[in-house]
C-alpha cells in the first residue's frame, strides 16, 4: 500500500538590527526587538495558528489516519514561546493526538555541521532536550538546516543513535532512481533515508497560487491522482515543506488550506495512507545505499550550498564565526552562547549571497547582499572581541582546553571537600545533640536527695522581770 510521509519545517531566524563600526566594544545587543516581535506575531496569525488548526481537524475528522511530522528550532521555540505562546499550545494539542512525529534538527538552524561536529552535535542535543521538556517526546529521526546532507553528515547521524534522516531527492545525485524508495546512508547502514519529491512538494509550496502555472488551479482529487498513477512498486511519496507555506508562501485567499484539509478523503478513496518518517522507516526495508560525497540542501535550483556560502563574502563571514566556535563551548557565559547561537543562523549567511536566484530573497533592513555582509561583521567583530578577552588567541585551543579541565577539576574537588566538610559539621552537631540528651536522661533517671527534716523552733525564753525599784533612803 502507498503511503505519503508529510513533513513541514518551522523556523525563523532572530533579525538583527543596524549595528555601526563605531559601537564595536561599546554596544553589545545585535537584535531589533520591536521586528522580532512584530514579524513572529504576523507569521503566527496569517500561517502557523491556522494551519496548525487545520492539522488538528484533519487528525480529529480522519479518526487518527491522518499523520503527520514536524521538526522546530530551538531560536524558534523561544521566540515563540515569548511572542506567540499560542503557537506551542497548539503543538502541544498537535502532539497529544499521537498522530505527530516531531524530528531533530539543529538548535539555532545553522551550518555547523559543514565545519564543526562538536558543535553540530551540541546543536542537535540541545535541541532534543528542548522537544523533550516542551512535548514530553525524544526524536528518532533527523533533518538538518534546510535538508542539508552528505555522507559524512550521516555517519555523524549515525553515531548520536538517529534512526533515519530527510534529505533532498536531488536529480544530480538520483540520476535514473526514484526518490519514492527509502535508501541508506552509504557510510552507516543503519541510517535510513527519506528523499524529498520536490516537484510534487513544490506544487504545493511553491506554485499553488501562481495564476500563470500551466497546473492552476491545483485540486486535492487531481494532486492525489499524480500520485496514484506512480508507478506500483514506488511506495513512499515525501512531501517536505515549510509550515511558512500555508498562510505566508501561499496566502490563505488562495485556500490552500482547504487544498490540504481535502488530502486525506482523497487519499482515502484511492487507498493511499498517511505515515510519519519514522513509520516509514520501521515498515519499509531500504533498497540501496545513496552515495552523496558532495552537500545537498533543498535551496534553489541547484540545491547546493552555494547560497550560503557562493561568494567571498560569504566563506569570510562563515568561517571567522567558526573560528571562535570551540572557545564558545568551552565557555560559560550564557550570553555568549545565545549569541552564538543567533548569529549562526543560515538566514544570516542567505542575505549575502550575490546568486540571481529564481525564487526572491527578503533581506530585511538590508539594501545589498554587501550591505548585509557589512552589518554582519561589525556585528561579529564585537562578538569576537567579547570572546576574545574571555580566552586570548595567543593561547592555543588545546592549553585552554588543558587550563580549563584544570579548573574544572580543582572546582570538582572543592565541591567534593565542602560536601565532606558539611557532613562532618553534621555529624559533630548530631554527636553533640546526642550527648545533650543522654546527660538530660540520665539526670531524669538519678535518685532525688532525701530533705533533711525541719528544725522544731527552738521555745521562746520567758521575758526577764524587770527589777524592783529600790525605796530611796530617808535622810
Amino acid at each position: 500500500m502507498r503511503t505519503i510521509c508529510l513533513f513541514f519545517e518551522i523556523h525563523q531566524p532572530v533579525l538583527l538590527k543596524r549595528y555601526r563600526f563605531f559601537d564595536i566594544g561599546i554596544n553589545h545587543y545585535y537584535y531589533d526587538d520591536y521586528a522580532n516581535a512584530t514579524r513572529i506575531g504576523d507569521v503566527a496569525e496569517r500561517s502557523y495558528i491556522p494551519a496548525l488548526n487545520t492539522l488538528i481537524d484533519m487528525v480529529k475528522e480522519n479518526n487518527g489516519a491522518f499523520k503527520v511530522a514536524i521538526s522546530i528550532s530551538g531560536i524558534a521555540c523561544e521566540q515563540l514561546e515569548i511572542h506567540a505562546p499560542a503557537v506551542i499550545d497548539l503543538l502541544k494539542k498537535l502532539n497529544d493526538t499521537g498522530c505527530c512525529e516531531f524530528l531533530a534538527e539543529p538548535y539555532s538552524h545553522g551550518l555547523a555541521a559543514l565545519t564543526n561536529e562538536k558543535v553540530f552535535k551540541n546543536q542537535v542535543g540541545r535541541q532534543v532536550e528542548k522537544m523533550n521538556a516542551l512535548f514530553g517526546v525524544t526524536p528518532k529521526v533527523l533533518v538538518n538546516t534546510d535538508m542539508l546532507y552528505n555522507d559524512e553528515i550521516g555517519a555523524i547521524a549515525a553515531d548520536m543513535g538517529f534512526k533515519g534522516m530527510l534529505t533532498e531527492g536531488a536529480k544530480h545525485v538520483l540520476g535514473w532512481k526514484s526518490p519514492h524508495y527509502v535508501y541508506h546512508c552509504n557510510m552507516n547502514p543503519k541510517l535510513k533515508l527519506l528523499l524529498r519529491d520536490f516537484k510534487l512538494s513544490d506544487d504545493i509550496s511553491l506554485r499553488f497560487a501562481n495564476t500563470e502555472w500551466n497546473e492552476y488551479p491545483l485540486f486535492a482529487d487531481s494532486f492525489m491522482k499524480k500520485i496514484n498513477d506512480l508507478p506500483q512498486e514506488e511506495q513512499v511519496v515525501n512531501l517536505f515543506m515549510e509550515l511558512g507555506a500555508l498562510g505566508i508562501a501561499q496566502p490563505l485567499s488562495s485556500n490552500i488550506l482547504q487544498f490540504i484539509k481535502a488530502l486525506p478523503a482523497q487519499a482515502k478513496e484511492m487507498g493511499i495512507t498517511f505515515s510519519t518518517p519514522i513509520e516509514v522507516m520501521t515498515k519499509l526495508k531500504s533498497v540501496s545505499p545513496i552515495d552523496i560525497p558532495y552537500p545537498i540542501t533543498w535551496i534553489d535550483e541547484e540545491r547546493d550550498t552555494s547560497c550560503w556560502l557562493g561568494n567571498v563574502m560569504q566563506r569570510e563571514a562563515f568561517n571567522k564565526l567558526y573560528d571562535v566556535a570551540d572557545r564558545v563551548l568551552m565557555c560559560n557565559d550564557r550570553r555568549i552562547k545565545m549569541d552564538f547561537d543567533y548569529l549562526q543562523s543560515s538566514t544570516n549567511f542567505r542575505d549575502m549571497t550575490t546568486k540571481n536566484s529564481g525564487v526572491g530573497i527578503d533581506r530585511g533592513i538590508y539594501d545589498s547582499p554587501y550591505d548585509a555582509f557589512t552589518n554582519y561583521m561589525n556585528i561579529l567583530g564585537d562578538f569576537c572581541k567579547r570572546v576574545e578577552s574571555l580566552y586570548p588567541s595567543d593561547i592555543e585551543n588545546e592549553e585552554l582546553n588543558a587550563l580549563l579541565t584544570t579548573i574544572k577539576n580543582q572546582d570538582t574537588e572543592i565541591a567534593k571537600l565542602n560536601k565532606e566538610l558539611q557532613k562532618t559539621k553534621e555529624k559533630l552537631e548530631d554527636e553533640k545533640a546526642l550527648k545533650k540528651t543522654k546527660a538530660s536522661a540520665k539526670a531524669a533517671k538519678a535518685p532525688k536527695a532525701e530533705k533533711p527534716a525541719a528544725k522544731k523552733p527552738a521555745a521562746a525564753k520567758p521575758a526577764a522581770k524587770p527589777a524592783s525599784k529600790k525605796a530611796p533612803a530617808k535622810k
